[in-house]
């Protein structure tokens, strides 16, 4: 007779000891290797909130968002800057987690709406967000490399 494996899905702030993860987690993501000295450095910077989450114990996805306030508007903005998780935790509920939880965090700042940028195309990002209550703005991006 087997046990079932009883799954605990967790999701907390990041702290310094994730760097390693992050770091790993992030260079899945984007392709870009970030030493774990920098992320400890970014996770101190004051605009920026850093979520984790993990599979019994194991880090399995994050989200970023940023957090501003700006003289033209009298309530501070926030965008959701990154958002992934690994293929084995996906379609399990835990990203909208991970909204959830940054979302509670962004309104702790005085934070009332946040905007996220995706492809156009990445559907599976869209309806990830468009679960979490995200709605589709006709806004158009621009971009200039300096």
């Amino acid at each position: 007779m087997s046990e079932a494996i009883e799954t605990i899905i967790q999701v907390r702030r990041a702290k310094a000891d994730d760097a390693k993860y992050l770091a790993e987690l992030n260079h899945e993501f984007n392709g870009v290797r970030i030493s774990e000295e920098q992320i400890i450095e970014n996770l101190s910077h004051a605009n920026e909130i850093v979520v984790i989450a993990l599979i019994n114990d194991v880090p399995v996805g994050f989200v970023c968002a940023q957090y501003y306030k700006s003289m033209c508007y009298s309530e501070p903005y926030a965008e959701v800057t990154e958002l992934y998780m690994t293929s084995n935790a996906r379609r399990k509920g835990i990203a909208k987690k991970l909204l959830t939880f940054i979302e509670n965090e962004l309104k702790l700042k005085g934070v009332k709406s946040v905007k996220v940028l995706t492809g156009k195309n990445n559907e599976t990002a869209i309806k990830t967000y468009e679960n979490s209550d995200y709605i589709k703005k006709e806004e158009q991006v621009l971009h200039k490399r300096l």
